[in-house]
């Protein structure tokens, strides 16, 4: 399961609006080879659901997660942040042995 914080939920809501999408904008998280920790975080807006994609819902938020990112992202939490530390959409990953400065990389 991933979860999602009311802040994060609040700030995709406003990013549907602000970028003119429609409610079926799901959100695509997957994990991808790169950034300085290993692997690297994606998020994205997206329509299609594949037959491979497991799907879950929080907060009244559609999340979209193919299956070799589930093996990463399980018991994963999506927050957002626009304090002075940093302002964006932040994994909090139980499974991450080890993540990067700017928090969108990590390592297992």
């Amino acid at each position: 399961m991933i979860s999602v914080t009311d802040k994060a939920k609040d700030r995709i809501i406003e990013l549907r609006q602000l970028e003119g999408r429609t409610a079926d904008q799901n959100i695509r998280v997957s994990v991808k080879g790169g950034g300085c920790s290993g692997l690297m975080y994606d998020l994205n807006f997206d329509t299609a659901i594949l037959p491979s994609d497991e799907v879950f819902e929080d907060k009244g938020v559609k999340i979209l997660v193919d299956k070799k990112s589930l093996l990463y992202l399980l018991g994963t939490t999506l927050d957002f942040s626009d304090g002075l530390n940093g302002k964006g959409f932040q994994f909090i990953n139980p499974n991450a042995s080890r993540t990067c400065g700017c928090g969108e990389s990590f390592s297992v």
